[in-house]
């Protein structure tokens, strides 16, 4: 794996990306070409990227150190590169702006496109949103999106809220997760139990690296929640995306990522739709492959064989 750095547009940030590529010996020069300085870890430009790559665009409260597994995969079901970046306010990549929105998202990302060399682009949660964003005005050649958080007609207002704002500013993190949570209801049965249960839960998991990590990006969520809020859209807004794009919603999802997904698809001729059975929202950071395999069967449009990656392939159940 390559850590980088490149320059955001704007001139006011960096962003860290993570590359997988196919291991051949010409990769394994070509690594050893770019390697780092001692002791820094990182290059400011990546080693030649060959055939073009992935991008895989994170969602909210993570890190891309969870997509990992899930990049390497890809990378060698494709025969291509894949490359993870953590978008502005977290790890190795600057903080948000002040006048952060999804405009910056699309910048961002149209920036990694344009640096890897990457044509294709696959994205979870929040990060589905930045890319379909990014796909109307930026040439992307193939798209997944899974349980995209995209709002139509207002239909997201309902799961904001306020008091997730008010508990970041006042500092109260456990109390702002466990409204996150509720709201969204993106844990599965766990979104289901009472403030005061999540609340405790939230205090018990900040004992574990991960639990802490998401209560340091609480005041991320607030700001990537208010741009899909203000990117609110009509089903004819996505008139511009002509992206070859598959939607794919968790079987366990919560439902509205899979009516997102059904409407846009009824909608827009670029974008079909289908459910991938048995995956919770968090379903590309999980272990098992049935996704993976769904998603670079996709981008590869039909064309090659994929190679075993050690588990059972199942069928795709259509969604609409």
């Amino acid at each position: 794996m390559e850590t980088w750095i490149i320059g955001t547009d704007d001139g006011e940030g960096h962003l860290e990306l993570h590359t997988f590529r196919p291991v051949t010996a010409d990769t394994a020069t070509e690594a050893g070409a770019a390697a780092a300085p001692a002791g820094t870890g990182t290059v400011t430009r990546p080693a030649p990227a060959g055939a073009a790559g992935v991008v895989v665009v994170h969602g909210t409260l993570v890190t891309d150190a969870l997509y990992l597994p899930f990049a390497r995969k890809l990378s060698r079901l494709l025969g291509r590169p894949v490359h993870c970046y953590n978008r502005r306010g977290r790890a190795g990549s600057s903080p948000q702006p002040a006048g952060y929105s999804a405009a910056t998202e699309i910048a961002d990302l149209a920036a990694v496109l344009r640096e890897t060399g990457a044509s294709d682009a696959v994205a979870h949660s929040y990060g589905g949103f930045v890319a379909l964003q990014t796909a109307q005005t930026v040439p992307i050649r193939r798209m997944v999106t899974y349980d995209a958080a995209v709002s139509l007609s207002g239909d997201l207002n309902r799961r904001w809220r306020p008091e997730l704002e008010r508990s970041v500013a006042a500092g109260k993190l456990d109390e702002a997760w466990a409204h996150l949570v509720q709201g969204l209801e993106t844990a599965g049965p766990v979104s289901k139990l009472p403030l005061g249960a999540l609340r405790m839960l939230s205090i018990l998991s900040a004992r574990t690296r991960l639990g802490a990590e998401m209560r340091e990006l609480l005041p991320t969520a607030v700001a990537e929640l208010r741009a899909v809020l203000a990117a609110d859209a009509e089903l004819a807004d996505f008139a511009a995306v002509t992206t070859p794009t598959l939607m794919l919603s968790g079987g366990w999802s919560p439902a509205y990522f899979a009516e997102t997904g059904r409407q846009l698809a009824a909608a827009v001729p670029a974008i079909s739709f289908a459910v991938v059975p048995g995956q919770l929202h968090e379903g590309p950071i999980r272990p098992g492959n049935r996704l993976a395999l769904t998603v670079a069967k996709f981008l590869l449009g039909g064309s090659g064989a994929l190679p075993p990656l050690g588990a059972r392939r199942r069928r795709l159940r259509p969604g609409r």
